[in-house]
């Protein structure tokens, strides 16, 4: 990628190309491999700070300010535009996939369910944190599958709807593309601002924190509601974000031309060339020094008989220090 090497963003981009698409196949993501069904399950979704933790976390995240910052072009209103209908087809289907989570619990051991739905969140952390690491670990539909097949309980099954789950997993999805889009407005401004892959390691940090509880739960630690994932992504925006940074506007500002400054084309700029163009020949003419005017630099020598007559009869006066170097010369030419 152009400003930053997300592993998850950067495998995507290779298989899929343009900016709108690799967009929205991160954002799709968790509703494809099955992440957003499995916290829906695992009860993630059943508070407001696990929605809010969810929808930025899940379906925004890291990968997706990569994506709009680093590969995104064009306009505010044309990237809002793009992020609005993708965010027109994941809220519906993460509405769909919400209503069919508790028909879901029917069939699986919650409980051990859970433990693998920890392990997909742990995954996608480390793959977010390091590609290396990431090419040894499977992927989170793997382990979601495998969490199916070990937590796999028919005895309970029913069709059952949930209006609670819809409403959850419909704002979580709406919290994600809100997150998106701020995103997208706030890009001229955030451009070479946002330490992008400091933000990266920040938000596999949070998602790790995000796991945390789900794995521990039989443990009975780390049982709280409190928003401990956000406060890390606060946290982590903080030390991303550089306000003392040259941004994209500022960068734009100092290439941009003067527009008070005339341009070659204007009349101004003709009228002054005009003006110096006519002053030139009177600035450099030589102006004859007045006749009075003692010379500046040592005259020329001549010889005595020239000088007298010059001096009209007079002889040269010499000073008292200097002697004439020929007085006493009797190899001086006769004509001399």
């Amino acid at each position: 990628m152009s400003t930053s090497r997300h592993p998850v963003a950067l495998r995507l981009e290779q298989q899929v190309g343009s900016a709108t698409k690799l967009l929205a196949t991160v954002m799709a993501l968790p509703l494809v491999d099955g992440i957003f069904p499995a916290l829906v399950v695992a009860g993630v979704l059943g508070s407001a700070t696990g929605v809010v933790e969810t929808g930025i976390l899940i379906f925004g995240g890291s990968a997706t300010a990569a994506v709009i910052l680093a590969e995104m072009d064009g306009s505010r209103r044309e990237m809002a535009t793009s992020v609005l209908l993708i965010g027109a087809v994941i809220i519906p289907v993460a509405a769909v996939e919400a209503a069919l989570a508790p028909t879901l619990q029917g069939l699986l051991n919650l409980p051990v369910f859970e433990r693998f739905a920890g392990l997909v969140i742990l995954t996608i952390a480390a793959k977010t944190a390091s590609s290396e690491v990431g090419e040894f670990l499977p992927s989170p539909g793997v382990i979601i599958g495998l969490g199916l097949v070990a937590s796999f309980d028919p005895s309970g099954f029913a069709i059952e709807t949930s209006t609670e789950y819809v409403v959850n997993g419909t704002a979580a999805a709406a919290v994600g593309v809100a997150f998106a889009l701020s995103i997208a407005l706030l890009s001229p401004h955030l451009r070479g601002r946002v330490d992008i892959d400091r933000f990266r390691f920040g938000s596999a940090v949070a998602l790790g924190v995000l796991a945390l509880p789900i794995l521990l739960g039989p443990f009975d630690l780390m049982q709280t509601d409190a928003p401990i994932a956000l406060a890390v992504l606060a946290v982590t925006t903080l030390f991303a974000y550089d306000p003392s940074a040259d941004g994209e506007a500022s960068a734009a500002g100092d290439d941009a031309p003067d527009d008070d400054a005339p341009t070659s084309d204007s009349p101004e700029a003709d009228d002054g060339d005009a003006t110096d163009a006519g002053e030139e020949p009177d600035a450099e003419a030589p102006s004859d020094p007045p006749l009075d005017a003692p010379p500046e630099g040592p005259s020329p020598i001549v010889d005595d008989d020239v000088a007298v007559l010059a001096n009209g009869g007079d002889g040269r006066e010499t000073d008292d220090d200097g002697a004439d170097p020929f007085a006493d010369d009797d190899s001086r030419a006769p004509w001399l």
